[in-house]
């Protein structure tokens, strides 16, 4: 198995009929997919997503994909494949469209309405391309043929793109339930017809290549949830992702078999599903779902509310009820599903709302103890019967945390696919398909672009570490007047100290010691602001390690008079 070399350069040039597949998210993360593919000077992006910022990075709003190496030459790009409308794979659209504008997107109906509205938000109104699974489209030098795909959403898609380097297949996000809520299968036979032409590069989710067995049947959770409705005395809140339309769908159905009428509470959830209901892909019932300003009027028992913040997102409306902080108030005998899976690295924010909404009385139902959610994704059998059914002559692990990829290539291998053409590859590194077989050639900048209200990469790993900081152990500010000709102290120092568990009265043993270094430099003939405020910091700095085994943040000021 190939893998990425920490020392690899830059990739030399695509050599003759070779097809070179760069991915610049989504590889050792579960966010951010996008995958740029390059023939003959041309390119193709397939998805172009976001992913959600952890704890350790406050005030982060989103975390897009870097685009730094193909930002000269927007020109070169085809189009922008959508495989299908979660955010991990569509949020990223409207900040590179901001850049070039008149990009193609190609994508299913929903996806595309999706994206659309989203697109609104931003006053950008793109060129788009329909297509259904069946499809084949000429974008350039890619011959695109789209294949149905069973997801977590609606019209997901996967997409074979034959150039004359070989036939490459990007599945997206994909599992194989046998029996859908719409009816609509991962299309098995195109997959073996692909094979029978031969796919030479197979770029294959592995979300859950870790997990044995198979995917339970979305229709299982029905019945959980009609128990679920049945017993509940009081309101029922619903969290689910926005885009998540087969499993609100089953929200709807079992709240009008125990009449209850329904409310979408959230911009994006009442966004999404109006999109889902005016394109036919959510059935509403006549009079089911009421605007939330009516509930009021309405017995606590014929209640449900169905809003967003399923991973414990901060500003999410669960969140915000967990909290005190929402005009719907958690009471006693409420219930909550929390009706998705855990992404990784969620988990301590959403039993955190668990623990909140606990507090305030509510019996919360969640996917750890009980039924109420099955994933999009392969599992571990349902990837060897599709690589069995595939037979792909190279294989590229996608859409994972190092230990999924490293899981899905291990499945590959044990369905024939030799290791030495099975490439774990991950954000930035340059993978080519030439003659046959595909290689680890280099590497471009794939790092982390933070959105921070308006501002877009603005915000650095280092102003993140400063944030840290700050929130870990406080900022004390020193200000100190000096003579600007002897460097003399001619007022303070002045201390203030502010989340850093140190009262202001406690600096007394500092401001001698500050006062005693400066005399010193005076003396020295430093009279520099900056030398001064660095004299300052270290002075601090170890009278605050010493003494309180803390690092704040340190903010010197050197006024000169």
């Amino acid at each position: 198995m190939s893998h990425p070399h920490p020392e690899l350069g830059t990739p030399p040039k695509l050599p003759k009929n070779g097809l070179r597949v760069t991915p610049l998210g989504g590889l050792g993360e579960i966010g951010r997919n996008m995958t740029v593919f390059e023939f003959d000077g041309r390119l193709l992006i397939v998805d172009c997503g976001v992913l959600f910022p952890e704890e350790e990075q406050p005030g982060i709003d989103l975390i897009l994909p870097d685009f730094s190496s193909i930002r000269d030459r927007l020109d070169d790009i085809e189009g922008i494949v959508l495989t299908h409308g979660h955010e991990d794979h569509i949020g990223g659209v409207p900040f590179l469209l901001r850049e070039k504008p008149d990009i193609p997107l190609i994508g299913s109906k929903l996806t595309l309405a999706l994206i659309e509205a989203k697109l609104q938000e931003h006053r950008i109104r793109p060129y788009t391309l329909e297509v259904v699974e069946g499809d084949r489209e000429r974008l350039g030098p890619f011959d695109c043929e789209f294949i149905a795909v069973n997801h977590s959403i609606p019209d997901a898609l996967a997409v074979a793109i034959r150039t004359p380097a070989g036939l490459a297949v990007a599945t997206g996000d994909f599992k194989m339930d046998q029996l859908p809520l719409d009816g609509r299968l991962t299309d098995l036979h195109a997959f073996a017809r692909l094979s029978e032409e031969g796919i030479d590069l197979l770029l294959s989710d592995s979300t859950n290549a870790e997990v044995p067995g198979f995917v339970p049947p979305e229709r299982d959770i029905s019945n959980v949830l009609r128990n679920v409705f049945a017993n509940a005395d009081k309101r029922i809140i619903v969290a689910s992702f926005a885009s998540h339309v087969h499993r609100i769908q089953q929200i709807l159905d079992a709240a009008h078999e125990y009449g209850r009428r329904v409310a979408f509470v959230g911009r994006s959830m009442v966004r999404n599903m109006g999109i889902a209901r005016d394109l036919g892909y959510l059935k509403v019932p006549a009079g089911l779902v009421v605007d939330v300003k009516t509930l009021d009027d309405l017995p606590d028992d014929e209640v449900v509310l169905v809003c967003t913040g399923s991973q414990g997102e901060p500003m999410a409306a669960l969140s915000r009820m967990a909290n005190r902080d929402h005009q719907i108030r958690i009471v006693p005998g409420d219930t909550v599903i929390l009706a998705s899976s855990l992404i990784p690295g969620n988990e301590n924010a959403v039993y955190r709302v668990i623990n909140g909404l606990t507090r305030w009385g509510a019996n919360v139902v969640h996917k750890g103890n009980a039924k109420v959610h099955v994933s999009g994704h392969a599992s571990a059998g349902e990837l060897l019967y599709f690589y069995n059914i595939c037979k792909p002559k190279n294989l590229m692990p996608v859409h994972g945390e190092w230990r999924h990829l490293r899981a899905n290539a291990e499945l590959g291998a044990l369905t024939g696919v030799p290791k030495n053409h099975i490439v774990i590859a991950e954000d930035g590194v340059v993978v080519d398909l030439v003659d046959g077989t595909a290689r680890i050639v280099g590497k471009v900048q794939a790092g982390y672009v933070y959105v921070d209200g308006l501002s877009v990469g603005d915000v650095t790993e280092s102003s993140l570490k400063d944030r840290r900081i700050l929130g870990d152990e406080g900022i004390i500010s020193v200000y100190v007047v000096v003579d600007s000709s002897s460097g003399k102290i001619t007022s303070g120092p002045h201390i203030q100290a502010r989340g850093s568990g140190i009262e202001d009265t406690a600096f007394g043993p500092v401001v001698a010691k500050i006062e005693e270094a400066l005399n010193r430099s005076a003396q020295d003939g430093v009279v520099e602001p900056h030398q001064l405020q660095q004299l300052i910091r270290r002075s601090v700095g170890k009278w605050v390690s010493d003494t309180y085994r803390r690092r704040p943040m340190i903010l010197p000021v050197v006024v000169e008079v």
